[in-house]
């Protein structure tokens, strides 16, 4: 009976330093997957195929990383504003442009689709430090555009992107309008106890027990749970209950957070959503939800300067 015990024991620690060994290795493989299996990493087709009118982006990280992009036009022009789009870990942005093609028809918007480093055409390897720039690069050069209206720049996030946006709306308030968060989780941290069960007392964000040694080796913690409640833009926060990748708590947790200090966010859910369909299964209501909340944050300026800038005043009337 010892010797079974003993065995035990010593399985499950060998288990656990499996787990860790694996963790500290390939945990920017098991975050970031710019490949997805059986798939190229080249982009299978470009706007042109669903006759978006485009126009392709380069641009340099402040780390002097060459990044590509794709500024969708919407044909006729409009005053819409321009979304600011951040995808999820898996894929590239060819993958997303189905979602791209009605969010434009529905929201007369133009859109920015940003390749992270390391994804698509842009050069480099992901990383959460070399993201951040990535995602500061594509603002900057989008508040420079003469053919936007820049006070109408909205920054969108699915899971990933999320984690991304938050990060940028709360460094750059008087760039942003306002922040649309889909599917998004708590932290990376959270996210690798869910993926690690056996590691779950050692790894984990502010709200889990356990001594959390692990946490120093994770080089991209994506620390949403943090950020959220710093943000003084309005949000929406779009939660798919059938999420099998992001459990909806997470949402839950970073919508609690947020309205501590930002009374100018609301939160939708969609029972059918899950991870990656939620705008597809929410039908007309996910489109409805996303224009009203337009309407009222982020509202066409009849007249005045096309390129003026979000007043940095109103962030007092944004946090409560």
């Amino acid at each position: 009976m010892v010797s079974f015990l003993k065995a035990l024991v010593y399985g499950a620690g060998g288990v656990a330093v499996v787990g860790m060994v694996a963790l500290v290795a390939f945990q920017e493989r098991l975050v970031y997957v710019p490949v997805v299996p059986g798939l190229a990493r080249a982009y299978p087709f470009t706007p042109a195929r669903l006759r978006l009118d485009y126009e392709d982006v380069f641009l340099r990280a402040s780390d002097g990383v060459r990044l590509h992009a794709w500024f969708i036009k919407h044909s006729p022009p409009k005053p819409g504003p321009t979304i600011l789009f951040f995808q999820e870990n898996a894929g590239n942005i060819a993958h997303r442009l189905e979602f791209v093609r009605i969010m434009m028809q529905r929201l007369q918007c133009n859109v920015f689709m940003l390749s992270y480093r390391g994804y698509g055409e842009s050069d480099g390897h992901p990383s959460q430090h070399g993201i951040i720039m990535d995602a500061q690069a594509a603002l900057n050069h989008l508040t420079q555009r003469k053919d936007i209206d820049t006070s109408r720049i909205v920054v969108f996030g699915r899971s990933l992107g999320g984690a991304v946006g938050a990060v940028i709306v709360k460094n750059n308030p008087g760039k942003v309008s306002s922040l649309l968060l889909e599917n998004t989780f708590t932290s990376i941290l959270d996210m690798a106890g869910i993926m690690f069960p056996f590691l779950r007392w050692f790894i984990g964000g502010s709200g889990s027990k356990g001594p959390k040694i692990l946490n120093c080796i994770v080089r991209s913690p994506w620390r949403t749970i943090d950020i959220i409640g710093k943000i003084k833009r309005p949000i929406l926060f779009l939660s798919g209950l059938q999420d099998e990748l992001v459990p909806p708590s997470h949402m839950q947790m970073l919508y609690s957070k947020t309205v501590e200090n930002n009374w100018d966010c609301r939160f939708v859910e969609f029972p059918n959503g899950m991870h990656m369909d939620t705008w597809f299964s929410g039908g007309d209501r996910y489109w409805r939800t996303i224009q009203l909340f337009l309407d009222q944050y982020v509202p066409e300026i009849k007249e005045g300067n096309l390129n003026c800038q979000v007043d940095d005043d109103k962030d007092g009337d944004a946090a409560g």
